[in-house]
């Protein structure tokens, strides 16, 4: 059984051992697909995994380059073939899709797609992906199919390897996100039991020394010095908490592969394209690199809770010994000098602070309409 410049069993193993490398959901996908092109010898791969809205919680494309997707537009719906391999999960094998009466076109920058081999992932009774391919790279007969009863075979064998790793993907991603949910809320009975008692001191002292103002002024001073000494002891305790709260990755993996893993969840967590590119940033010292860290997730926060946006796009530059973040979205957009004569927005206060704080600076450019660009420069050790 041949199929182009790899094949075999050889090639089948390498493509599973591939699979079994990746606890991303997004690296699995990327493998699936890859892998399955590879071995079929075609011009196109896909995997679609659906949403419960008629569309796709993730779509991940090979053979297609970055500039020719981004020209493709929104995401493929839930309709015609891709349906049928979803909702009928059966396999569909076509000598040419266009001739297909359940075709309903593409858009006009989509690759022209001939013949087409496509079939569900299933785990268990539900289907959790359609992965198909097009475009087999071999000569075809008049009126003939490109792709073979083998070639069914052996994708049907990926296709249940994929199965596997995509839920064991998937469970990883759970169990880490329950482990920091378990974390958050450890920390959160600390902080409360710490600071909530020293705040509670802080108050009766507060109380007594307004109380004591006019009769006793000598003794009313003395309470105040405690609340001092009290709001003293409260900060230390913040301060503990939050040097606890710094993310672990920023010291084991440093803050280009910590923003670019916290960019592609919220890529996977979001029907927003999230995208990450960092260009040739050294370490910084710790407080930038947390400072940093912060405005991003600030700016990702605000751009998909509030603004309604398609694309967001966070970069990290070198500029001399310090960097530049960049957090670009096409949102709704805002009039600055209008939230800031408002008083709201309080992340924006929160991320000039931390960039202050850091010997940053920050920068806030948006327009109702035009979308937003936060940009924060740290100038480095």
């Amino acid at each position: 059984m041949s199929h182009g410049p790899r094949s075999g069993l050889a090639a089948v193993s390498s493509a599973l051992l591939a699979m079994s490398r990746h606890l991303e959901v997004r690296d699995v996908l990327k493998t699936i697909v890859a892998s399955a092109r590879e071995l079929l010898d075609a011009q196109y791969a896909a995997l679609g995994v659906p949403d419960d809205h008629g569309g796709f919680a993730q779509f991940v494309v090979d053979g297609v380059s970055e500039e020719q997707w981004k020209a493709i537009g929104p995401l493929p719906r839930q309709h015609g073939i891709l349906a049928a391999m979803l909702h009928e999960a059966r396999v569909e094998r076509l000598a040419d899709v266009r001739k297909d009466p359940r075709f309903e076109g593409w858009p006009s920058a989509h690759p022209d797609l001939v013949d087409f081999l496509g079939l569900p992932i299933r785990d268990g009774d539900e289907v959790i992906g359609a992965l198909f391919l097009a475009n087999k790279n071999c000569p075809k007969p008049q009126g003939g199919c490109g792709f073979t009863q083998d070639d069914e075979e052996l994708l049907g064998i990926l296709a249940q390897h994929a199965a596997i790793a995509l839920t064991n993907a998937r469970l990883y991603e759970r169990s880490r996100e329950l482990t920091i949910a378990e974390e958050r809320s450890r920390l959160a009975h600390e902080l409360h039991d710490a600071v909530s008692q020293k705040l509670f001191s802080l108050r009766l002292t507060a109380q007594a020394a307004a109380r004591l103002v006019d009769r006793d002024p000598s003794r009313a001073k003395g309470e105040l010095q405690q609340v001092a000494a009290l709001a003293a002891e409260a900060a230390d305790e913040l301060r503990a908490a939050v040097v606890e709260l710094r993310p672990a990755a920023l010291d084991e993996d440093g803050l280009v592969a910590t923003l670019r893993t916290q960019v592609q969840v919220l890529d996977r967590a979001h029907s927003a394209r999230v995208t990450f590119a960092g260009r040739g940033v050294k370490a910084l010292p710790a407080s930038q690199e947390e400072a940093v860290l912060r405005v991003a997730q600030e700016a990702l926060h605000n751009a998909l809770r509030h603004s309604g946006a398609d694309h967001v796009d966070v970069t990290l530059d070198r500029r001399g010994s310090g960097a530049v973040l960049r957090v670009t979205d096409d949102g709704s957009g805002f009039d600055p000098q209008a939230v800031r004569r408002a008083g709201r927005h309080l992340g924006l206060v929160s991320m000039r602070d931390r960039a202050s704080g850091a010997g940053g600076t920050l920068t806030v450019e948006s327009a109702p309409g035009k979308g937003t660009t936060i940009e924060m420069e740290v100038p480095g050790g």
